[in-house]
C-alpha cells in the first residue's frame, strides 16, 4: 500500500511516493529541473501562474511513476503541502483569472497596516492572533481596491494547495490551518471572522468550504487521473502549508517542540498550546495540523524571507561554483567573516522587521581584505543572525527552544550553516531524512486512517545531532549582538 504526497513550492513541484508498511520513501522526484519562474511586473511585486504548478505536478508525479512503478489501485491517497499566504482566483468555470499573488508579494502591506490600526489592533490580536498585514485576505482586498472587474468574476478564492486540490479533485475546499494562515480565521470564536470580512467588504461566499486537515477532502476526477497516470477515486486525504507540514513532516506536534527550514525563505516554527501572539505582529501564529476542540495546537512562525535565495543569488553572481563548492570555500574564512555584514532582507518585506522592505545590505566590506570566501561566510552567517532574530522574538512570547528539528536539505547541508545555527541559538540541531513532499506522504495515510500519529513516523530516521561548541559559542554570541546592533542603526 502506497501514498503520494506533493510539496507545491515557489521553485519547483516535489513528489514523493510512501511505502506505508514499511514507512519509507521509496521514490522521489521534482519538476522543473530549473527554478520556475517568479514574475515581477513592479517592485515589491510577486506572481506565479497557478497553471503551472499544476503542469509541474503532472510532470513530477510521471517522472516518480517511472522511477517506482506501481500499480496505481495500489496508492490508497494524496497528501498536498503548499507554499503559504498566496492568492488564486477562479471563476464558476475553475477558471484562474490572474496570476497568483504569493508569499513574498509585498503589495497589500499597507492595506493590511491600515486595517490593523482601523479594526482595531487589539481586536486583531484577540482574535486573528495576527495583524492582517501582508496576508491572503489583504491581498484579495488589493484586488478589490485594484482589479474591480476581475474581482466582479471571482467565484472562488484558495490557496495555492487548495488549487492543487481542485485540480486533482474538482471541488474547492479549504482548511481551518489555511483560513488562520490567510488571516480569515477567529481564533477565539473558531469560526471564519466576520469583522474582517466586513471592514474588507469581502463576500464569505468566495472562501471556500473547509475540510478536514487529516481526512477526505474529495476523490480524483476521471480527466486528473488520466492526465497523472493514477486510479480514479483515488482520495485526497491531507493538506497543509509547507512550514505546518515541514513541523508535521518532522513529528512536531506537541508543544515545546519546533521545527526549521532554509529553502528560498528560512522559518522557525515552534508548538503552542496558547493563543498568543507577538504584540507588534512581528512572528504570526497559525493552526497547526493536529489542533482539534479538546487540545490548542497552534504554530508560531517567524519567517526569513531572504535565506536561501540570497545564497543562490551570491552563487548566480561568482559564476561556475556549486553549493558543496561554496561551503568548502566560505568555511576557509574565519568566524565573524573580519568584520563583514550581510543582512539578506533583499526578498519582500520582512515580518521580523514589522513588514519593513529595507533591501539587502552589506557592511563594512573591504576590499583588500575581503575576498569571495568572506562574502560567502558573511551570507551564510547573516542567514543564521536574521533567524536568530526571529528566534529572540518568539523567545519574549515564553517559547523557549533548546532543540530544533530539521530536514537534512538545502542550507542545512552546509556544515557551516548548522555549526552557526547552532552556536548562534544555543539549540541542539536534529537533522532528519525527511522532506515536506515525504511529510504529505504520511499526512495522507493517517487521514486515510491506515496509521495512527505514532505509527505514521516508522521509518523516519535521525541522521545526525548538532550541538553547540563551548569553544566558540561566545564568539558567535559577540558577532551576532554586533550584527543586531547594526540592523538596528540600519532600520532608524
Amino acid at each position: 500500500m502506497y501514498f503520494i504526497g506533493y510539496d507545491i513550492g515557489s521553485s519547483s513541484v516535489k513528489a514523493a511516493l510512501l511505502n506505508a508498511e514499511t514507512g519509507v520513501g521509496v521514490a522521489s522526484a521534482t519538476s522543473p529541473e530549473k527554478e520556475m519562474a517568479i514574475e515581477v511586473p513592479h517592485a515589491d511585486w510577486a506572481e506565479q501562474q497557478p497553471e503551472n504548478w499544476w503542469k509541474e505536478v503532472v510532470n513530477a508525479t510521471a517522472l516518480l511513476l517511472k522511477r517506482y512503478p506501481v500499480d496505481p489501485t495500489q496508492i490508497k491517497g494524496i497528501g498536498i503541502a503548499y507554499q503559504m499566504h498566496g492568492l488564486v482566483c477562479v471563476d464558476k468555470d475553475q477558471q484562474v483569472l490572474r496570476p497568483s499573488i504569493i508569499w513574498c508579494d509585498s503589495r497589500a502591506v499597507g492595506i493590511g497596516n491600515t486595517a490593523f490600526k482601523k479594526l482595531g489592533e487589539e481586536y486583531c490580536l484577540s482574535n486573528l492572533l495576527n495583524s492582517p498585514g501582508n496576508f491572503t485576505a489583504s491581498k484579495l482586498r488589493w484586488i478589490r481596491e485594484n482589479e474591480p472587474a476581475i474581482y466582479e468574476k471571482i467565484h472562488k478564492i484558495m490557496l495555492p494547495g487548495d488549487y492543487i486540490a481542485m485540480k486533482l479533485t474538482g471541488e474547492a475546499c479549504t482548511t481551518v490551518s489555511g483560513l488562520s494562515e490567510g488571516t480569515f480565521w477567529n481564533f477565539n470564536k473558531k469560526e471564519v471572522d466576520k469583522e474582517l470580512l466586513k471592514y474588507y467588504d469581502i463576500d464569505e461566499k468566495l472562501l471556500s468550504a473547509i475540510v478536514p486537515t487529516f481526512g477526505h477532502q474529495g476523490t480524483l476526477t476521471a480527466a486528473a487521473a488520466a492526465t497523472l497516470n493514477l486510479a480514479p477515486g483515488t482520495p485526497v486525504t491531507y493538506r497543509a502549508g509547507d512550514q505546518p507540514n515541514n513541523a508535521f513532516s518532522l513529528n512536531v506536534l506537541q508543544p515545546g517542540e519546533a521545527a526549521t527550514t532554509a529553502g528560498t525563505s528560512g522559518v522557525v516554527y515552534a508548538v503552542h498550546d496558547k493563543n498568543d501572539f507577538d504584540p507588534q505582529s512581528r512572528v504570526n501564529t497559525f493552526v497547526h495540523v493536529n489542533n482539534d476542540a479538546a487540545h490548542t495546537r497552534n504554530g508560531v512562525l517567524m519567517c526569513l524571507n531572504g535565506t536561501g535565495i540570497a545564497n543562490s543569488w551570491l552563487k548566480n553572481m561568482v559564476g561556475d561554483i556549486s553549493y558543496p563548492e561554496m561551503n568548502d570555500l566560505a568555511a576557509t574564512s574565519p568566524i565573524g567573516a573580519n568584520g563583514l555584514q550581510v543582512f539578506p532582507f533583499g526578498n519582500g518585506a520582512e515580518r521580523i522587521l514589522e513588514n519593513k522592505t529595507p533591501g539587502a545590505t552589506v557592511k563594512n566590506l573591504d576590499f583588500n581584505r575581503h575576498n569571495r570566501a568572506f562574502m560567502m561566510r558573511a551570507v551564510q552567517e547573516g542567514i543564521v543572525f536574521g533567524l536568530n532574530y526571529g528566534m529572540d522574538i518568539m523567545t519574549q512570547m515564553n517559547l523557549n527552544i533548546k532543540r530544533v528539528r530539521a530536514g537534512n536539505a538545502n542550507m542545512f547541508l552546509s556544515p557551516l550553516f548548522r555549526q552557526a545555527f547552532a552556536n548562534t541559538a544555543n539549540v541542539v540541531i536534529e537533522l532528519y531524512n525527511t522532506d515536506g513532499a515525504q511529510g504529505a506522504a504520511r499526512g495522507a495515510a493517517i487521514g486515510a486512517g491506515y496509521v495512527n500519529e505514532t505509527e505514521a513516523f516508522n521509518g523516519m530516521e535521525c541522521l545526525s545531532v548538532i550541538e553547540p561548541d563551548a569553544s566558540v559559542h561566545q564568539q558567535y554570541q559577540e558577532i551576532y549582538a554586533n550584527w543586531v546592533t547594526t540592523l538596528r542603526k540600519l532600520l532608524q
